[in-house]
């Protein structure tokens, strides 16, 4: 079967048959090529091109470090446009369907469209978008005369070719889903409070939403640190000299100082140095991320909201070495400090602990830190304004490294996508082994989840209110729970979740 060919906003293209059922236009360009004087400027308009376009492979990734064995890597010395999208429809044509438009999570320096396969949710009934957008420096490093969060006016770009252009793949523009995992989360929230962003969507599936976001004084004390290891002034023309390269060995080697000195604070425990930007505008006529997502969750009341996380995020980090632990009760106390706990707060919380190791507490500190108590307040700040919101959490135990993980960051991934056995995401989350009847079972039931909501139809339990916040566990036997204030929720309560300064 020839696959159709489909007008875009710069011309022609032509997809392949990909998997049964699914049919897929990959590597279209919806923003010009972020080289030269543009690398970090906000996305240009994309060229036009004559004839039809063979949208038959991937475009390229951003710059970004090495990744994980077996994942897609960037390539220096490779060619070619990073900003491109891939649409993934059914076969078999039918009225408008719901779009879902997938942002990738890797902390804001690393990622790629190619590191995921929607097939099962296509065939399920969606049309699906993954993109690329800039990450690193490239993406989030705050710049003296370019505009900042370029990866979110990357990501922008994307969602207006979605809504320009999706109606000729099969997809309803006006029954969009943004959703996303870790720094996609993220992203997904910030573009909900963005007002260059409104109208583009309509619904959010948010997975692990980072509760850090930057002041721009904050954010410009690490674009120094990262100029001068460049060995570049910090400034536009200073660093418009320093390739692609230099510039990821440059974030890598102020990344790995950080790590190395806990007298940093809260920097020296992040496991990224970039995170999106709130401030004014840094260049003229560009959007801003003028305020955080939970400082703003009453203005978006517009948008529905699905919010979930794992129940031992910060796992992926201690668990593997990834990045400093706290293994002695005064190593636990500077952490505490670092991330706003009082001493009398970090001792309720050792203490409710009991008896398990430092590094166990310190996996919790930052399970709650970094993504679960905020995840849950922004969906109750929603609640409370009447947004529609729903909120969950995933209780499943990953049997990587003997059961170390628990459900830790990023295993729900494969399950939300509803395969559990290609691509990175099922690797972190089974290693070499085979997923059990009730592995399966519990990824048709996630999956279907996803579907109904991006559907505009609620995804099987109450939603989040002014008083009650009902949360679905996901686990082998799912069940409802209803939140309430115990000793891990309260011992954040006099954590504001500001951007850092």
């Amino acid at each position: 079967m020839q696959t159709p060919v489909v007008r875009t906003p710069a011309g022609l293209v032509r997809g392949h048959a990909v998997a049964a059922g699914v049919l897929a236009w990959r590597g279209i360009p919806y923003a010009a090529a972020p080289r030269g004087a543009a690398r970090f400027e906000a996305p240009r308009r994309a060229e036009r091109w004559a004839g039809v376009l063979d949208a038959a492979d991937f475009g390229p990734l951003p710059p970004q470090p090495p990744g994980r064995p077996g994942a897609p890597s960037w390539d220096p010395a490779a060619a070619g446009n990073p900003l491109t999208v891939n649409v993934w429809a059914p076969e078999r044509p039918g009225p408008p369907r719901p779009v879902l438009i997938w942002i990738y999570g890797g902390g804001y320096v690393a990622g790629g469209a190619d590191f995921f396969l929607p097939c099962e949710l296509v065939r399920a009934g969606l049309v699906v978008v993954t993109f690329n957008y800039r990450v690193g420096f490239g993406g989030f490093g705050h710049l003296p005369g370019a505009p900042g969060n370029r990866g979110l006016l990357d990501q922008l770009a994307a969602l207006r070719w979605v809504r320009a252009a999706i109606a000729g793949f099969g997809g309803a523009p006006d029954r969009i889903t943004v959703a996303g995992q870790s720094a996609g989360a993220g992203s997904a929230a910030a573009l909900m409070v963005m007002p260059a962003a409104a109208g583009l969507f309509q619904r959010v599936i948010a997975q692990s939403v980072p509760g850090v976001f930057f002041s721009t004084e904050f954010a410009a004390s690490i674009g120094r640190e990262v100029a001068a290891a460049a060995g570049a002034d910090y400034t536009l023309a200073g660093l418009s000299g320093v390739s692609d390269q230099a510039l990821v060995g440059a974030s890598a080697e102020v990344a790995a100082r950080f790590r190395k000195d806990p007298g940093l604070g809260v920097r020296h425990y992040l496991p990224t140095i970039y995170f999106p930007v709130v401030g004014p505008a840094t260049a003229p006529g560009q959007p801003a991320l003028t305020c955080g997502p939970l400082q703003a969750a009453a203005r978006t009341r517009d948008v529905a909201l699905l919010a979930q996380h794992t129940l031992d995020e910060f796992r992926v980090f201690t668990a593997t070495g990834a990045g400093p632990v706290a293994r002695t009760d005064g190593e636990l106390a500077a952490l505490g400090q670092a991330f706003g706990l009082s001493a009398a707060r970090l001792a309720g919380y050792r203490a409710a602990a009991g008896p398990v190791p430092a590094a166990e507490v310190h996996a919790m500190i930052g399970t709650d830190y970094l993504f679960g108590e905020y995840t849950a307040r922004l969906a109750e700040a929603r609640g409370r304004a009447g947004a529609e919101t729903y909120l969950a959490r995933f209780a499943w135990r990953s049997p990587v490294q003997d059961g170390a993980l628990g459900a830790a960051h990023g295993m729900d991934l494969p399950f939300s996508f509803g395969d559990l056995r290609t691509g990175p995401a099922a690797a972190l989350a089974f290693g070499g082994a085979s997923p059990a009847t009730a592995d399966e079972a519990l990824a048709r039931r996630m999956l279907a989840c996803w579907v109904a909501f991006a559907s505009g139809r609620d995804p099987g339990w109450p939603p989040v209110t002014g008083t009650r916040t009902p949360v679905r566990i996901w686990d082998h036997a799912d069940r409802l729970a209803e939140e309430t204030a115990g000793w891990r929720r309260s011992a954040w309560s006099d954590v504001p979740f500001e951007p850092l300064r």
